[in-house]
């Protein structure tokens, strides 16, 4: 980024003698044409010191730091005696919360770690079941080093599937995403063990009558360059597994399925098996919907 001052000419000083007395020591300049002085680099910081992340913090900072209130609001919910530190109640206004006590706002915990968010794309074979009794591959060993936080997936997707798979500890965001009535866009590239029916596909948009209820998609299609085995088919509120269930209840069976858009998330430049956090944009994109 170019500035008024970077935009200045600053040519080199020269030192001088006048006086036949010891020369002078030129001050050096920045690339804005600031000068400072020699030593300027080695003058203390001012100010207080940066905090620690180790040292004790204010109970009212603590819950203003963690977005409950303000640090006034924090005070007045102290003295009424809804805070508890470790389970002791605390109405003491000066008192400092520890890095490893537990402290809870109105019976509930109160999480301060960073919010994180992950898009991993699912290869095949692996679980998203924390406590599978095989004890096969799972998903969370591929997304192990992606943060020190501990995150979990979004949703549940079968050993075989592929694809998209989000990660957080955002609680709110995970509530928020897996609401029955969420309209979050998914786009699924299925294939088939057969050439699929032209009026299948508006079959499934139209609508499948599956245990007393019409299930339909949002659209179904050929995926273009491909054979009539592999479609595309786009849902909103509907589950992976109903989409599976829908297929097979037309006659088919499924031989792969591939999750390659998650709302605003894409595959691309995601190479199968690796992970990449959100960026600032998508993060606010996925709280919007």
């Amino acid at each position: 980024m170019s500035s008024s001052r970077g935009s200045q000419r600053v040519g080199k000083s020269k030192p001088t003698n006048r006086g036949g007395g010891k020369p002078k020591r030129a001050k050096t300049t920045t690339r804005t044409g600031r000068a400072i002085e020699p030593s300027a680099s080695k003058r203390k910081p001012s100010g207080p010191p940066m905090p620690k992340f180790s040292e004790d913090v204010r109970l009212n900072k603590y819950l203003s730091n963690a977005g409950i209130c303000s640090r006034r609001e924090a005070d007045v919910l102290i003295e009424t005696g809804v805070v508890t530190v470790n389970g002791e109640i605390i109405t003491e206004l000066g008192y400092k919360v520890k890095p490893n006590d537990v402290v809870k706002y109105d019976g509930e915990r109160i999480n301060t770690e960073k919010k994180q968010y992950v898009v991993l794309n699912k290869p095949k074979d692996f679980v998203t079941r924390g406590d599978d009794p095989l004890a096969r591959k799972n998903v969370m060993g591929l997304v192990m080093r992606a943060c020190k936080e501990r995150i979990f997936p979004l949703d549940k997707m079968d050993r075989e599937a592929t694809g998209l798979l989000l990660f957080t500890n955002d609680s709110d965001l995970t509530k928020k995403l897996t609401h029955p009535k969420q309209n979050l866009t998914r786009i699924y590239h299925i294939t088939v063990d057969k050439p699929f029916q032209a009026e299948h596909l508006e079959k499934m948009m139209t609508g499948v009558h599956m245990d007393d209820e019409m299930m339909r998609v949002t659209n179904a299609s050929y995926v273009d360059g491909k054979t009539s085995r592999e479609i595309g088919v786009e849902v909103k509120t509907m589950r992976t597994k109903n989409v599976e269930r829908m297929i097979e209840r037309l006659g088919y069976s499924i031989v792969k399925i591939d999750r390659v858009q998650y709302g605003p998330l894409t595959k691309k430049d995601l190479p199968r098996g690796h992970y990449r956090h959100l960026t600032v944009q998508e993060v606010a994109f996925l709280k919007m919907i």
